[in-house]
């Protein structure tokens, strides 16, 4: 039986698959917004055509795609084929309230698949209300719930409503780490970007569950596992639960496994290549040799022979590294060099800049048109574009050129609001500061930065504009014109008040590499006070001053970063020359730095600095030129409170030189991670008086103490507990100092 109906059916198959009718017309009903055109163009009906059983269904599913039509039916009557629709609802408007947030509004509209003129789907409507759901946990709304309304209207539109109760947003209330993790909670805390909700951290957005800082965050531990030898870490899951109505847990689990070593590191090179190019990488190799794993380490090679390949002139050179567990806990490193196949820049392109001129981004490449492709140079062609601070983000794609040898560049940028508004307060020991300006960082477009400025304090009142404009004629050479007027009361510390006005223009550019050269030109008007016990050869120097001078500065900056170095190396000269002054003042200046990581909580650091004030005429230095010890480099003394006295007052000296000692300390707070502990030893002196050799101190003062840096939410907060080790009979001393500011 079964046999002779699946006979029937294939003959009804056939017979109705054999049968084809060339069509001459299309007649359509039910249709009110699509066209009869469209529905033959999207249906991929062609008349003139014979047209079987296959084709129709073919042109049924093709009309059933375009998500236009709830129903379809068709039938062929001789050469006509009759199509009767009943078409979707018009989404007339989408609506999505009780969202407040701009930013997650915008995220959440540009997610959905059904928008205004878009055919109503029910199920897409499913699909979107998941998405934003999705979209709304993975932004902290874990609680958020969504109503799904739509009104249908008499003209087969409807109004999509997603009625929203976020609830409120869930907030880490612990983090814990579990499993084989090998490293203390509270270093690993520091590590991640998310953060419990403490107090004081009540503007951080990071104290929210967010599924992408979790994401983030495994990445952050794996990495950190792996510089710090543990080569086959495997931050296994993260998971959220819910503590109470408010609270949430987050929990990583680690395996951290055995911590690995470094054994053998060979290269293999090219056999045209001079191996003696590469010595420097024998070096690291030997260092490296039994000291634990880490995959920055690696990096770090690479880029040691990324810069030999540049300064070797090997533009098409690659490599790979291959790492091989050895005996127990060690690993081989063999890297391997080779030719890579030739590339040249054909063309870049840059889009996105709709303020900023297309030369301010061009003159911070270093890769060219026509030059040879190099990746490296690429990626710091792209870092300098980030540094210009005027871009949101900027990203890069290389495609395929017109020849075979050739690639295009696009580099997509994304401005941001370049104007501030800037107000600020500092206090402590020392005194309170109110600063407020306006700052533009990309004026018409150029990436040129104006700066208006004041700031009031209790013994300094400042007024500031200046103009930065950082690739001068189109150059890597940065000018900068400054005017200023201040007054400067130190009647009660120093025995002088200064009124002072006037404008600096000069210029700041790399030389060399790493190496900095900034000149420039000054013009300043000072008018000096004295305070009424103030000795005859203070007396004599009141009066008005007009100073010319030329300044420049020449640096190594060899840190690997000017904010919170960890390693590297700084050296700068400083002086500056009268051109036509009514006291011929020079001043020369040095300071050093050096850091260098004990581990990975410790830095020691040591910092040196020397200044020299002397006339070139028989007259003596100027109040207001003589050196002084800066507050931060003697902590322990009252800020320039030190050195020579006259009458009571400390007027600074010819010369002045301090030398500063300073050791980071492992986080010891596990719940402040924002703060550093720092052990301290500060030695330095001020002397040298060249109107009366009698005032002369040469006492070196010295102090030792901890002092305590902590980056809250209101500003960074700086204490220090000094010990003054020793010290003169005149010097001001202080044991505790404290400073604390912040912008708004």
């Amino acid at each position: 039986m079964n046999r002779i109906l699946i006979l029937i059916i294939f003959i009804i198959s056939f017979a109705s698959n054999s049968i084809a009718e060339v069509i001459k017309k299309v007649n359509v009903k039910g249709n009110n917004r699509v066209s009869k055109e469209t529905i033959i163009l999207f249906g991929d009906i062609k008349l003139n055509h014979e047209i079987d059983s296959t084709q129709l269904n073919n042109i049924i599913k093709n009309l059933y795609e375009t998500n236009f039509f709830k129903n379809v039916k068709i039938k062929i009557l001789d050469d006509i084929i009759e199509i009767e629709v009943v078409e979707n609802p018009l989404v007339q408007s989408v609506s999505i309230e009780g969202v407040k947030n701009k930013n997650i509004l915008k995220i959440l509209r540009e997610n959905m698949t059904l928008k205004e003129k878009s055919s109503f789907i029910p199920t897409l409507a499913n699909v979107d209300k998941k998405k934003l759901l999705n979209i709304l946990r993975s932004n902290g709304y874990y609680r958020a719930k969504i109503k799904q309304n739509y009104v249908e209207s008499s003209n087969n539109t409807v109004d999509l409503i997603y009625d929203v109760s976020l609830g409120k947003k869930a907030s880490i209330k612990q983090i814990k780490f579990i499993g084989d993790k090998k490293i203390k909670n509270r270093k690993l805390r520091s590590v991640i970007v998310s953060e419990e909700d403490k107090f004081w951290k009540f503007i951080s957005k990071n104290r929210f569950i967010d599924e992408k800082k979790i994401l983030l965050d495994k990445k952050l531990l794996k990495n950190y596992y792996k510089n710090n030898g543990y080569y086959n870490v495997n931050v296994e899951s993260s998971s959220v639960q819910l503590l109470n109505e408010d609270d949430f847990l987050l929990t990583y689990k680690i395996t951290a496994g055995e911590k690995y070593y470094f054994n053998n590191l060979t290269l293999d090179l090219p056999p045209e290549y001079n191996k003696e190019n590469f010595n420097s990488l024998n070096k690291v190799f030997k260092k490296l040799k039994g000291k634990k794993y880490s995959f920055k380490k690696i990096q770090d090679i690479l880029e040691e022979i990324d810069k030999i390949a540049l300064s070797k002139e090997y533009e098409f050179i690659d490599a790979t590294y291959n790492e091989n567990i050895a005996n127990k806990n060690q690993i081989n490193l063999s890297i391997n060099l080779f030719e890579s196949e030739k590339f040249y820049v054909e063309k870049i392109n840059i889009y996105g800049n709709y303020i900023s001129e297309e030369k301010v981004i061009r003159n911070s490449l270093i890769v060219d048109e026509g030059d040879p492709l190099n990746e490296i140079l690429l990626n710091k062609s792209i870092n300098e574009v980030k540094s210009k601070g005027i871009f949101k983000t900027v990203n890069k794609t290389v495609k395929e050129g017109s020849e075979k040898n050739t690639k295009i560049i696009d580099i997509i940028v994304e401005e941001k609001p370049t104007g501030e508004i800037f107000a600020g307060v500092g206090t402590g020991t020392a005194g309170t500061t109110f600063t407020a300006g306006i700052k533009e960082n990309n004026y018409l477009g150029k990436g040129v930065k104006l700066n208006t400025s004041f700031s009031v304090g209790e013994n300094k009142s400042t007024g500031i504009f200046s103009v930065i404009n950082p690739n001068y004629k189109n150059s890597d050479k940065e000018s900068n014109f400054r005017i200023e007027v201040s007054e400067d009361d130190q009647l009660s510390n120093y025995g002088y008040k200064s009124n002072k006005e006037g404008f600096s223009i000069g210029l700041e550019y790399e030389q060399y590499k790493d190496v900095f050269f900034s000149p420039s030109l000054s013009l300043y008007h000072d008018n000096l006070e004295t305070d009424s016990s103030a000795s005859a050869s203070r007396k004599k120097q009141e009066g008005d001053y007009v100073d010319a001078e030329f300044s420049y500065g020449l640096s190594l900056n060899k840190l690997d970063s000017n904010f919170q170095p960890k390693e590297g190396f700084l050296s700068a000269f400083n002086q500056t020359l009268p051109i036509l002054t009514d006291d011929g003042i020079i001043t020369n200046s040095y300071r050093m730095a050096k850091f260098i990581p004990i581990q990975d909580d410790m830095i020691f650091s040591v910092r040196f600095l020397a200044t020299a004030v002397n006339s070139i005429t028989d007259d003596d230095v100027r109040l207001t030129k003589r050196a002084y010890i800066p507050q931060s480099r003697l902590r322990g003394f009252e800020a320039g409170k030190v050195g020579p006295t006259d009458s009571g007052d400390f007027i600074g000296g010819n010369y002045a030189s301090a030398l500063n000692f300073n050791t980071t300390l492992p986080k010891l707070l596990t719940d402040l991670q924002n703060v550093d502990f720092n052990l301290f030893l500060d030695a330095a002196n001020v002397w040298g008086v060249d109107y009366d050799s009698s005032l002369d101190n040469s006492k070196i003062r010295s102090s030792t103490g901890l002092a305590v840096d902590w980056l809250t939410p209101i500003g960074p907060l700086s204490f220090s507990f000094a010990l003054p080790i020793t010290k003169a009979d005149t010097d001001s001393t202080e044991s505790f100092r404290f400073d604390i500011g912040t912008s708004f």
